[in-house]
């Protein structure tokens, strides 16, 4: 079973996860940042992940270092999942929309940490939920995971639309790459190695 339990312990967050690859979507998510677990419950729903996440952060502070922090331990927890790479599919893109709001996610889970975030025209807050916080997250979970992600809003008016559209989006296409195929012997990549 590719699935890990990781805590992480700061002066600003305290993170218990449980994360499996192999998941049908059943969540429990308390980051004290209701927006936030909706977001991840999507995700984890339409990738058919298992996820736990019991986040206790600064949020007297702000909403920063718990978002962020999530990202980073979930993209610990999806690194130690994937192993050696072996017989994954490795590529996926994905377009979801949500309503009037449409986007695309491309993963390459690559063994290389980079993130292309296009995502414009957000409004500042949905509801207490600081929107710049999604970019922070995808570069939290990238440089943990060490794929390749490319997320482009195609369009969309409303905040809360174009945020869940990118977050099942990006469930979606992690779901696909990371999938074993029998048909797929070794690592897929030329140099041998991921």
């Amino acid at each position: 079973m590719r699935k890990q339990q990781i805590s992480r312990k700061t002066g600003e967050t305290s993170i218990e996860m449980d994360f499996s690859l192999d998941g049908t979507g059943k969540t429990t998510i308390q980051t004290g940042v209701g927006f936030f677990d909706h977001m991840l419950t999507a995700f984890a729903k339409h990738g058919r992940f298992d996820l736990t996440v019991i986040c206790d952060g600064d949020i007297e502070v702000d909403q920063h270092h718990s978002v962020e922090d999530v990202g980073i331990v979930l993209g610990q927890a999806f690194n130690k999942c994937i192993g050696t790479k072996e017989g994954i599919e490795r590529f996926a893109m994905v377009s979801t929309p949500m309503d009037e709001a449409l986007s695309t996610a491309s993963i390459d889970i690559s063994g290389r940490s980079f993130l292309v975030f296009n995502v414009d025209g957000m409004k500042d807050k949905v509801g207490n939920f600081d929107t710049e916080l999604v970019e922070e997250f995808f570069i939290a979970f990238t440089s943990h995971a060490n794929v390749t992600l490319h997320i482009n809003l195609d369009y969309g008016k409303n905040t809360h639309h174009i945020i869940e559209s990118v977050f099942k989006s990006f469930g979606r296409a992690l779901r696909i790459a990371s999938t074993i195929n029998p048909e797929i012997k070794g690592v897929p990549s030329t140099k041998g190695t991921l």
